[in-house]
């Protein structure tokens, strides 16, 4: 079991504002060296009517508006989700087609191939898929691309390859919108295709038996479902249309199938908090559900991830399965082949999957081995080529040791830091070859449009607004560069490029008792769209000396008051401004409140943000 001081300096990694960080000592002109700009909500009217509605805390309502939820209606569904209002699977554009080729497939034992991606999206709608097809009694298997061999997305190869075992219909998972010359292949060698995505589409579509996908329909209720919302989707109306229990029972599945789908939803539920995608609506409805039933689902391999994770037991949040069970998954594409993450999902031995999962935890420390060294060199890259000053506006950049199945963390890390779209290029072995590359934006930049228009350099490219994919011959890397950053000064202004703390509201100290902060759990689970609010108390001083604690001396204990309440804090990485606080006496605080349990006692305690002087 993890420790509880262990825990909260994992979720530091989430919830902490850095001060002046920046990985190397920097003047003040360096791009490092730029503070977060507090953009706080001001009080809504509706506030206190909401919260009268709701019977809950004028926070809580705040919060709830800030969140775009302005009736009692809509926030007693946000508040209090459940399962039966998941849209309908049979209004998912596409299913209609696709479920009556696959009922076809598997009456006739056509052999299908699920190809899924190799990410936890993609592996976790894959093995949905896989689980209900075999049920139903089909000859399927799946095919996960191997990232550095192969790349994202539906390659011909390995069409070529499928047709030759006798495949007769694929399905993609998490792919494949955009492979249109993919898709043209399979045509012509007689292989039936059936898309599964959620990505952006192009102007063109492929030509396929089905492309089901949320986007193809604007009416559709849920744009922003994840590859495997999509995936969970239709492996549902799989089931409605091949048993014929739905039918003479009222729509209810026989007992094996609906004891599947309800452990699908943990599955569908690991993928859509790890794939980033908006976290209310219909998403919210399906992850509170999964993340409720993931410590008693029923699959091996679940549990054999759980255990691993050292988080049996444990409640289970948008926090752990982003910070820790998800990496574990991603690890096997990373380091190794995602394959193996697919086979310890789908499997029904607990000692084969234990020892996949052991495995898989082995191959996510090294992981961040080799993320630590990547991300130490990229910031000295950064450095080294004075691109951290006030001016630029992007960052790309390329090395031959920087490991493709990790490149994508560090730009994330980067973009932390200094808020720039950053791409990050791992080159091939010659002057000449190929480069894979991972890129990831900030708020407000879109990523895909940004490398469409500097597209004419690439050889492939595919992603979304916020994350993307690039392959690139090496020598045209350069040309790319100059463009990308064009593009990104023509769409960017210096304060775009300055990372914001939005705060959900000002408060006193004194409107936070245990009952409140217990109460602003209910807005969990937590993610984008829907981040863990953020509160601020203005003209604070110290109650009691700040402290410097951990293992490395790098984070800072102190004991707040506003004359209406006192709180102990915690500031993880914080711990350089141990002498500024005691040279102030009033600065005002950013934090998010929680409830410390520890040896039996519970207390509220805020986890610091940032700490403002003025």
């Amino acid at each position: 079991m993890q420790r509880h001081a262990r825990m909260q300096i994992e979720q530091s990694r989430i919830c902490k504002t850095p001060q002046t960080v920046s990985p190397l000592k920097s003047d003040k002109k360096r791009l490092g060296t730029l503070k977060k700009q507090w953009a706080i909500q001001p009080p809504h009217p509706k506030a206190g009517e909401l919260a009268g509605s709701l019977k809950v805390s004028p926070l809580l309502a705040q919060v709830l508006i800030n969140r775009g939820i302005t009736d009692a209606r809509t926030g007693a569904v946000f508040l209090r989700p459940k399962l039966n209002e998941l849209i309908s699977p049979e209004l998912m554009p596409g299913v209609e087609p696709a479920v009556s080729r696959i009922k076809q497939a598997v009456k006739g034992r056509e052999k299908i191939t699920i190809y899924g991606d190799y990410d936890v999206d993609g592996i976790t709608g894959a093995a949905i898929l896989w689980q209900i097809l075999t049920l139903l009694g089909a000859d399927v298997n799946y095919y996960i691309p191997h990232r550095i061999d192969e790349g994202y997305g539906l390659n011909e190869e390995a069409i070529h390859t499928l047709v030759q075992d006798g495949t007769k219909l694929l399905i993609t998972v998490d792919c494949g919108i955009n492979a249109a010359k993919s898709a043209e292949l399979a045509g012509q060698l007689g292989l039936d295709l059936i898309i599964t995505d959620h990505h952006p589409p192009g102007p063109e579509l492929p030509k396929a038996v089905a492309v089901v996908h949320p986007a193809l329909d604007k009416s559709y209720p849920n744009q922003d479902s994840s590859g495997s919302m999509v995936a969970f989707k239709l492996a549902w109306a799989i089931a409605n249309e091949l048993t014929a229990t739905s039918r003479s029972s009222g729509g209810k599945l026989e007992p094996k199938l609906r004891e599947f789908m309800l452990n699908a939803t943990s599955l569908a539920a690991m993928g859509t908090i790890a794939d980033i995608v908006d976290l209310r609506g219909e998403n919210r409805i399906l992850t509170s559900y999964g993340l409720k039933s993931l410590p008693q689902c029923g699959l091996a391999g679940v549990q054999a991830l759980i255990e691993s994770a050292g988080l049996t037991g444990q409640g289970l949040d948008s926090f752990r399965i982003g910070f820790h069970l998800a990496p574990m998954l991603n690890a096997a594409g990373r380091m190794g082949h995602a394959r193996l993450a697919v086979e310890l999902l789908t499997g029904d031995s607990p000692i084969h999957s234990a020892e996949i999962a052991q495995y898989l935890k082995e191959q996510n420390d090294r992981r961040r081995q080799c993320e630590r060294k990547i991300f130490k060199q990229v910031c000295e890259t950064i450095v080294e080529k004075g691109l951290d000053r006030p001016g630029q506006m992007s960052f790309v950049l390329a090395s031959q040791t920087w490991h493709t199945g990790v490149i994508g963390i560090v730009a994330s890390r980067i973009v932390d830091i200094y808020h720039r779209p950053t791409v990050i290029i791992n080159l091939g072995d010659t002057e000449n070859s190929i480069a894979k590359g991972s890129a990831r934006s900030i708020d407000g930049f879109c990523l895909l449009s940004a490398i469409r228009a500097c597209s004419q350099h690439l050889v492939n490219f595919g992603g979304h607004k916020m994350a993307a994919g690039i392959t690139i011959e090496t020598k045209k890397i350069n040309r790319f560069t100059a463009d990308f950053e064009a593009y990104a000064k023509k769409h960017l202004n210096e304060n775009d490029c300055v990372a914001k703390l939005h705060i959900d509201a000002t408060a006193t100290l004194s409107e936070f008792g245990k009952e409140t902060v217990a109460e602003l759990q209910m807005l969990g689970p937590f993610g984008q769209g829907n981040p863990r609010p953020v509160f601020a108390t203005k003209g604070v001083r110290l109650a009691s000396p700040p402290r410097i604690c951990g293992a490395r001396g790098n984070h800072l204990q102190l004991a707040i008051t506003d004359n209406t309440n006192a709180v102990r804090c915690i500031g993880f990485g914080m711990g350089k401004l141990e002498k500024k606080l005691l040279e102030y006496e009033f600065f005002d605080v950013a934090y998010q409140p929680q409830i410390n349990n520890y040896n039996g006692l519970s207390n509220v305690e805020f986890v610091l943000a940032d700490i403002r002087f003025e």
